[in-house]
């Protein structure tokens, strides 16, 4: 059978660096969860504190690796980071069991979920959908993946993230109102995850705006960290 001809050139393939492997990750979906920590549920003040988080996704090619421009995007004047432990599914599953849960992930890293909030916030007054204020382009800044052979699964570490040098956001992983096992069980419970699949799991209190020049540092303890410039 003749390979398919296509009117245009597919897509580039998304990717992140594996940190001391030659391969790459493949990104095959970016998924993304509001609402779990109760800082940031208290900063925002426009939901229960009871209530689940909420999942959403962001389009793949909205990765941004390390090293390269943050671009700052069109349509918003309140341009704004989120720090956040990101997880690399490596193992297919759905209906996920607890006991099985880190059985699916091959490692994490460290993200930045960018937002334009005024647009965020105009949508959710609206009771309209996110996308406009969530899934733009280069919203999904990511550092290279830190395989959990070597790191093992964190349930525990301080998340800080600095803007300038000044300290912004500042948190430990195990304040997560759903922890990592419990975010793969519940998203395996909507979608078959997949190998290339990344999960942002949410952020806390601290969230604010940079412009063009600033320098966005993230960081987990026992995980990596993540520099980004905004252009």
């Amino acid at each position: 059978m003749s390979a398919p001809s296509f009117l245009f050139a597919p897509p580039q393939q998304s990717s992140l660096p594996i940190s001391g492997n030659d391969s790459r990750f493949a990104v095959r979906r970016i998924y993304c969860i509001g609402r779990n920590y109760l800082s940031h549920i208290r900063e925002m003040g426009e939901a229960d504190e009871r209530d689940p988080p909420i999942f959403f996704q962001k389009p793949t090619d909205s990765i941004v690796e390390e090293g390269s421009e943050l671009p700052y995007p069109t349509a918003t004047q309140d341009y704004q980071y989120e720090c956040e432990l990101v997880v690399a599914i490596g193992k297919k599953g759905s209906l996920i069991q607890p006991d099985q849960a880190l059985s699916h992930i091959y490692g994490y890293a460290v993200g930045f979920e960018m937002t334009r909030r005024d647009l965020q916030k105009a949508a959710a007054k609206a009771g309209q959908p996110w996308e406009n204020g969530k899934s733009f382009d280069a919203s999904s800044p990511c550092s290279k993946i830190y395989p959990a052979e070597k790191i093992g699964h964190p349930s525990k570490g301080h998340l800080t993230l600095n803007v300038n040098g000044v300290l912004k956001q500042s948190t430990d992983l195990s304040k997560l109102i759903w922890n990592v096992p419990e975010i793969v069980v519940q998203l395996s419970k909507l979608y078959e995850l997949m190998p290339g699949d990344l999960i942002y799991t949410g952020t806390p209190d601290g969230v604010g705006p940079v412009v063009p020049g600033d320098v966005i540092e993230g960081a987990i303890e026992g995980v990596g960290t993540l520099r980004m410039v905004v252009s």
